[in-house]
């Protein structure tokens, strides 16, 4: 009898975008991917990456969340640094939600598989963008999580900042007071509007305009100093501006495809010694399912 075989492509993904916090989030064009094949016992070759190897592995629990792992070979590759706010655990749930559904053929929906991953993951936008792809709004409606997709931008592109440091996500929501001033949501309100506008416009001005921020950023900028300053100095070196990935502390940075080259030229210089800097446009496609 012929092995069951499942290859599970997830992007990673940046939550947040500056006032979007828990709200938008985007697919980018990094990857994990996952092979799963049935084999003699239970077993995860994690590729070197530092996570578990037994079954409290994220990728193995959201794939039992669907099926018992008994007897599948779990193989792992991953492109996304863990703990930096690029949306690691997401594409692990998604990966392995996926997986399981196309091995068993469970004939879930796009949905259903959204509201498996929320749960796991505690919060919908990482798990939504990582799924659907492109920009999502993500909200919960009487605790089922809704996700509305639309496209990146023309001619707007990526450029991540991964310090080597991490910040676990914990610790990033700790920071967060469970109330803020109103004058600050306010802003925020209007600045999640215009950048969401923006994208759709693909309107340079009204997503510069739209990537501030006075709810999350302001209030973790101990965790992550030189990430803030360098959302600071983001104009001044050619991008439209930039924001603080997910929980961070990595950093995105949104530039005009023209200028990408010279900013990033400006940032490994601004970054010498504690960053990685690399150019990851943002991604339309979600979690994909190949041939093998």
């Amino acid at each position: 009898m012929t092995e069951r075989r499942r290859l599970v492509r997830v992007p990673a993904s940046s939550a947040n975008l500056g006032p979007g916090y828990d709200v938008l989030a985007a697919a980018l064009t990094m990857h994990l991917e996952l092979e799963v094949t049935e084999a003699a016992q239970f077993e995860v070759d994690a590729g070197g990456i530092d996570v578990p190897t037994d079954r409290s592995n994220m990728i193995v629990r959201a794939f039992e969340r669907l099926h018992p792992a008994d007897g599948i070979h779990f193989s792992i590759r991953s492109e996304i640094p863990l703990a930096s706010g690029l949306g690691s655990s997401a594409a692990a749930i998604v990966a392995g939600l996926m997986a399981a559904e196309h091995m068993f053929e469970l004939a879930l929906g796009p949905d259903e598989l959204l509201a498996h991953a929320a749960a796991l993951e505690g919060h919908p936008d990482n798990v939504a963008a990582a799924l659907f792809g492109g920009f999502v709004i993500c909200s919960v409606e009487d605790g089922t999580p809704v996700a509305t997709r639309f496209d990146p931008p023309e001619g707007v592109e990526a450029v991540v900042v991964m310090p080597a440091d991490e910040v676990p996500t914990e610790k990033a929501r700790e920071a967060i007071p469970d109330q803020i001033p109103l004058a600050d949501a306010v802003a925020n309100v209007a600045a999640a509007s215009q950048l969401v506008l923006g994208i759709e416009r693909s309107d340079l001005t009204l997503i510069e305009r739209g990537l501030a921020d006075r709810v999350h950023q302001p209030r973790r900028a101990h965790l992550y100093p030189r990430s803030l300053d360098l959302i600071e100095r983001a104009p001044e070196i050619g991008a439209i501006g930039a924001t603080i990935s997910g929980a961070g502390p990595a950093v995105l940075v949104w530039t005009f495809w023209q200028n990408t080259g010279k900013v990033v030229d400006a940032l490994r210089g601004l970054t010498e010694g504690w960053a990685e800097v690399t150019r990851c446009p943002f991604s339309p496609l979600g979690a994909d399912v190949p041939e093998l």
